[in-house]
């Protein structure tokens, strides 16, 4: 007969060594993930560690698990700490997953509280998010930036700007600007602060009554500018406004700019004169043809007139109004009337005598 009971043993025996082998494997398999983990966050969580910045190593695997970058956090967070700023953890990594420059945030923060500025975390990302550097606009703060107007870079050298008295100049400034942390996000662009003091610019030449109040004082220029809040709305804080260059346009390397301009004027003068007595001429030529024609017009009515007196003379004679004598008497005062003409007309001989 069969023994169950060596049976049972013998496959209790034989579970028992399979289940120790599983369970080594199993320990096998931990201690190469916990060794691969270590390797791999060992040198952030000692660097947490030694600089207190206060990250565990279970948040440093979640990070991964959370496809945060562990390294830029761990190292923005440290020179967080180390530079006295403080920034909690999750907000760095709500940023990072925001799609965020946090190691430029963390920057900024670091560069504004060195500098005693009043930047915010909550400003500081909204600035990032937004597009901007938000470390070029602490740095531009700190450091305020110089913009060309005109901008050379669009192909203009200089604004154009026309005095009351007619003369053109050509004018270039220089805007010294620092960036507005608070409305970095949705104000205008370094273009419309170009655009809105070359307007400036043109307005306040054009409203100078001579050139030479400009020439003898451009910062009159630049002040009037600049009191006209050009900054409104803008990312930017205009510092000051410095007329770099202001010429006369077309001039050149002339001693004497004052007389020069003078004879232009004096010469534009006499062209204006010399079309206006042409213009006169002309007038008075076309009223001598007007008056040539007028007289014309009279003679034909005179002619006309005189072509009905024979008419007349025929009428009175068959209404019995006029008589023949009568009739002769005025044809002789008529015919006396041409001969003491044609007299008066004889012109004078050679010997002067008539």
């Amino acid at each position: 007969m069969i023994d169950f009971g060596m049976l049972l043993a013998q496959a209790a025996e034989k579970d028992g060594s399979t289940m120790t082998i599983v369970l080594i494997g199993v320990g096998i398999l931990v201690l190469l993930v916990l060794g691969l983990l270590v390797f791999r966050y060992f040198s952030l969580w000692i660097q947490c560690i030694t600089t207190n910045a206060g990250i565990g190593f279970i948040e440093l695997v979640s990070m991964s698990l959370q496809k945060i970058n562990p390294r830029t956090i761990v190292q923005s967070k440290i020179a967080a700490v180390q530079a006295n700023v403080d920034i909690e953890t999750d907000r760095l990594k709500a940023h990072y997953l925001a799609g965020g420059r946090v190691s430029r945030v963390v920057q900024a923060l670091i560069a504004a509280d060195n500098a005693n500025l009043p930047l915010d975390l909550n400003i500081a990302t909204g600035i990032d998010l937004a597009g901007r550097d938000v470390l070029e606009a602490v740095q531009m703060f700190v450091t305020p930036q110089v913009i060309d107007c005109p901008d050379p870079s669009r192909g203009t050298e200089y604004l154009d700007a026309v005095a009351r008295d007619g003369i053109r100049m050509n004018v270039k400034a220089r805007v010294t600007v620092r960036a507005d942390l608070a409305k970095l996000v949705g104000g205008a662009s370094e273009e419309t602060i170009v655009a809105r003091v070359g307007q400036g610019i043109v307005s306040a030449i054009g409203s100078s009554d001579s050139y030479k109040d400009v020439l003898r004082d451009p910062d009159r220029i630049s002040k009037q500018v600049l009191a006209n809040s050009l900054d409104a709305q803008t990312a930017f804080e205009i510092v000051s406004i410095d007329i770099a260059d202001v010429s006369i346009a077309g001039i050149g390397e002339v001693a004497n700019v004052g007389a020069m301009l003078e004879a232009e004027r004096a010469e534009t003068d006499k062209i204006m004169r010399q079309a206006e007595a042409e213009g006169r001429r002309a007038m008075a030529v076309a009223r001598e043809q007007e008056m040539i024609a007028q007289v014309a017009e009279n003679r034909a009515k005179v002619v006309e007139a005189e072509a009905a007196v024979p008419l007349a003379f025929a009428d009175a004679l068959r209404a019995g109004n006029l008589g023949v004598m009568d009739y002769y008497s005025l044809k002789n005062i008529q015919a006396d009337t041409e001969m003491r003409r044609s007299i008066g007309d004889v012109p004078p001989d050679s010997d002067g005598d008539s």
